[in-house]
């Protein structure tokens, strides 16, 4: 499962995952995060608090992950990685590769620094 919440105040969605993910997972975060964009052009930045990452509970959810990030990696500013997963610091450097966004890691119990990053620091 994964828990989507949005501010609509300070332009960032959090992402909370629980469990494995599954392509209604995918689907119900665009759902909520899509009309956000669809008013404001640009989402300030997604928050990705996990402990661990989880799995996909199958290859279709895996390509509808793949396709939810095609779809909104140039629509968000910023990506907070925040977890004490080691997937965390390698994900900073390799998702750099293929999104729009600034992305960075933060410990598990950062989240706040993880807000204010995403709130004062410029996009290129």
């Amino acid at each position: 499962m994964l828990n989507v919440s949005l501010d609509k105040t300070l332009g960032i969605a959090t992402l909370t995952p629980d469990g494995e993910l599954t392509s209604e997972d995918f689907e119900a975060a665009a759902k909520i995060i899509d009309p956000y964009i669809d008013e404001y052009e640009l989402l300030n930045g997604i928050i990705i608090y996990t402990k661990d990452f989880p799995s996909w509970d199958s290859f279709t959810a895996m390509l509808k992950h793949f396709k939810f990030v095609r779809d909104h990696h140039n629509k968000v500013t910023h990506v907070a990685l925040v977890t004490d997963s080691k997937l965390g610091a390698l994900g900073e450097h390799l998702a750099t590769h293929f999104v729009a966004a600034k992305i960075k890691h933060f410990a598990f119990n950062d989240s706040l620094h993880a807000q204010d990053w995403i709130l004062h620091t410029k996009h290129p």
